[in-house]
């Protein structure tokens, strides 16, 4: 009777012991707030563990490991460097998107606003590459509310002509933007967008959304070049688990930028372009960029920025150049 009723409480205490473990993990699972650096009022946030099933190669400066890929906060893996097609003609767009592909870009970004989405799709399609080594970025515009941005991501499906958006972002915060991101939540849980966010979001615009949404967002794309260079609002979103990419990164072309002394002078003991350097000086702050040309040489030009390193005093002299201001306003 004793070796019974003994083999009877040792099942109870592991039978409880299973429940409690149980109970646990499904408290953490819902709970994954327990783990970023901020709290946020009123949050309920989900996680997600896609992955994006890269096999990044590395590249090793002064010892260290810098991957060519961004983990956004789901997991999923992110190229650094990105193709942008804004205001690319209709009529090269799926030219130009192949000449990328083809001198080593993986990462896509185009927009509704573009529109160009349709000749991106054609061009990932005739590319050959496998469709899971391509990032394919686009942006909800003109929508004001949920339905109509439901109807705004099954338009952007269709045009894409792809069984799902690695990254779908709100182009800017106008409309009811958190009834838009609760849409962008609802495709995102049903696996047709990999990763969701937002572009061109202050940080008050930021605080309202994660205050009334469930999915921390993996992107913000705002603004960022050597002119404006955003350092206190990178902090502040990483803070909160998202990523700033930067749209603009060559400040648009504009002649101070490739007139600029001081980046001339640093392009100039690399043997780089001044574009480079602008270009490098983003990369080496783990902020995802996204250049464009219409020229290939450009574009290799572009993408060559991994066989270098701008030291902490060419930091410090580019940081210099900030001045905090919009070209664009």
């Amino acid at each position: 009777m004793s070796f019974l009723f003994f083999n009877r409480k040792l099942i109870y205490s592991v039978f409880f012991i299973f429940i409690t473990l149980l109970a646990l993990k499904k408290y953490i699972d819902i709970n994954p707030l327990l783990f970023t650096k901020k709290e946020i009022k009123n949050s309920n946030f989900e996680k997600n563990n896609l992955n994006h099933n890269k096999n990044p190669k590395h590249e090793h400066k002064n010892n260290t490991v810098v991957s060519p890929f961004i983990t956004l906060n789901n997991g999923v893996q992110m190229p650094r460097i990105g193709f942008g097609v804004y205001n690319i003609p209709r009529s090269i767009t799926k030219k130009c998107v192949l000449d990328a592909i083809s001198v080593g870009y993986r990462s896509i970004d185009t927009a509704q606003l573009y529109g160009n989405e349709k000749e991106v799709g054609e061009a990932v399609r005739a590319s050959n590459v496998p469709r899971n080594e391509l990032f394919i970025t686009t942006k909800l515009w003109g929508c004001h509310g949920y339905f109509d941005a439901i109807n705004s991501i099954e338009t952007s499906l269709k045009h894409l002509d792809i069984e799902y958006i690695d990254l779908l972002l709100i182009h800017e915060p106008t409309g009811n933007f958190v009834e838009i991101y609760r849409a962008l939540e609802d495709y995102y849980r049903r696996g047709k967008l990999k990763s969701i966010g937002i572009s061109n979001f202050n940080e008050e615009e930021y605080l309202k959304l994660l205050n009334n949404s469930k999915i921390i967002p993996q992107v913000n794309q705002v603004e960022t070049h050597v002119f404006m260079q955003q350092k206190t609002f990178k902090t502040f979103l990483e803070n909160y688990g998202t990523q700033m990419e930067a749209w603009s990164p060559l400040a648009s072309g504009d002649k101070k930028f490739f007139q600029n002394a001081v980046l001339g002078e640093i392009a100039k003991k690399h043997n780089k372009s001044i574009a480079q350097i602008g270009l490098r000086f983003l990369y080496q702050q783990n902020i995802i960029i996204i250049p464009k040309s219409t020229k290939i040489e450009r574009m290799k030009e572009n993408i060559n920025i991994l066989d270098f390193e701008l030291t902490d005093d060419e930091m410090e002299s580019i940081r210099k150049l900030d001045t905090g201001k919009s070209l664009f306003m």
